[in-house]
């Protein structure tokens, strides 16, 4: 909405409109299948679309990019002010919780320029974004080195921030373990900011809103989709806070729900599925809470290098998620079978619960399954090649059996949180 003369050479925004600005993305994953152009912003638009909130996305796209949202804008309903670029940024994930390969993120470009009243900000890779706003919400999307927003002269009259837990440490100057209620107050005091929301995972999310603190749950969902989850919370913390003037603590409960409907269906709530969800909460124990971290035993075949990369895999997802992992591979190696056999199950005993990687019904696999199982040991069960003929034995005794590696890995987290 350029407008001559303007201060930041754009018009202020209406008072009803949300100006939604960051990156459109190109996303692609190998499993799950997935190929579509979002990213942060332009999943945010669609989804405070979604909850009939008045949207204005400011991007970058280049003529592909552009071509989708155009379609999109007039079947959703929110509006456009992009600039073009030559190519757009990509994300290639080979999973959801994957580090993904960026492509295209060679060129900056000129930052984006947005007055408006009400603002949601994201980071950006190819270039940046100046905003002056009455409220905004700033979500950095930097899991490396996250900017303050007033770092390139953005301002705001009511600031909210919405951060995963390194991005708070970070941006606060705390130290690792500090308690996310410290750090809350940190940012509050640092970064000018009214409302702070931290991200927690299975804990839920810390709001400080400078008078008072409270923590909202995370919600169970029986499959998860990751890529793009923590956009569709920014989203709908901002149509709740922003546009429907709730507090805070409301607005993060509710953008909790409506990310675990995300997260199980790939869609954008509505506020009659929200009104009709009638999940379940997922409720850490005091142990947990504390401090102490489960130990999850990592049971899978290692004799081939596609059998290796897996066991790499989930041993570095489980521990990025919090939890001790014991791995046969890792900790005890190759040796006779009185002594592999001896120290594994000694692991057993000692865990407090199992994840397996069950494609292929490796012998030893199952064994230690089993052996988990008469112990009265918790077990996630991940097989994308499930033989249900095959499977009596594990589904009769209770194991948890699942399809998708990603909610695999959740599930086990949930698991591991609440005992």
């Amino acid at each position: 909405m350029p407008a001559e003369g303007a201060p930041g050479g754009y018009a202020p925004g209406p008072d009803a409109d949300i100006a939604v600005v960051g990156g459109v993305y190109r996303e692609d994953c190998i499993r799950p299948s997935w190929h579509e152009i979002y990213g942060s912003a332009g999943r945010a638009a669609s989804a405070m679309a979604a909850m009939n909130a008045p949207v204005v996305l400011h991007a970058y796209a280049d003529a592909v990019a552009s071509g989708v949202l155009e379609q999109r804008a007039v079947f959703e309903g929110f509006k456009l002010s992009l600039t073009p670029i030559d190519q757009c940024v990509g994300f290639e994930y080979d999973h959801g919780l994957a580090t993904p390969r960026v492509t295209g993120a060679e060129q900056s470009h000129a930052p984006l320029h947005v007055r408006w009243s009400k603002v949601v900000r994201f980071g950006l890779i190819e270039g940046d974004a100046v905003v002056h706003a009455e409220k905004a919400v700033y979500d950095p999307q930097s899991p490396g080195n996250p900017v303050p927003f007033g770092a390139n002269g953005s301002t705001a009259t009511s600031l909210a921030l919405v951060l995963n837990a390194y991005e708070a440490m970070t941006l606060s100057g705390s130290a690792r373990g500090t308690p996310a209620r410290e750090v809350a107050r940190k940012l509050i005091e640092s970064q000018q900011a009214q409302v702070v929301v931290i991200k927690q995972g299975p804990r839920g999310a810390l709001i400080d809103d400078g008078t008072s603190v409270e923590t909202v749950p995370a919600y169970r969902t029986t499959t998860v989709w990751k890529i793009g989850s923590g956009d569709n919370f920014v989203a709908h913390f901002a149509a709740r806070w922003l546009h429907e003037g709730r507090n805070a603590a409301e607005a993060a409960d509710l953008a909790s729900k409506a990310t675990a409907y995300y997260c199980e269906s790939r869609g954008f709530a509505t506020q009659a599925v929200l009104q009709a969800d009638e999940r379940q909460s997922i409720h850490p124990s005091a142990q947990y809470l504390g401090g102490r971290l489960p130990t999850i035993y990592l049971a899978g075949p290692f004799f081939s290098l596609a059998q290796l990369w897996m066991v790499q895999q989930a041993r570095h997802d489980l521990r990025s998620m919090g939890l001790t992992v014991f791995s046969p591979y890792h900790d005890v190696g190759h040796g006779s079978a009185e002594d592999v056999a001896s120290l594994d199950m000694q692991a057993i005993r000692q865990c407090d619960l199992v994840f397996a990687i069950g494609d292929g019904m490796d012998s030893g696999t199952l064994f230690e399954v089993g052996y988990a199982r008469s112990l009265g040991k918790p077990v996630v069960f991940y097989s994308e090649s499930p033989e249900a003929s095959r499977q009596k034995m594990l589904a009769g005794s209770d194991c948890d059996i699942v399809s998708d590696y990603v909610s695999a890995i959740y599930r086990a987290v949930w698991a591991a949180c609440e005992l």
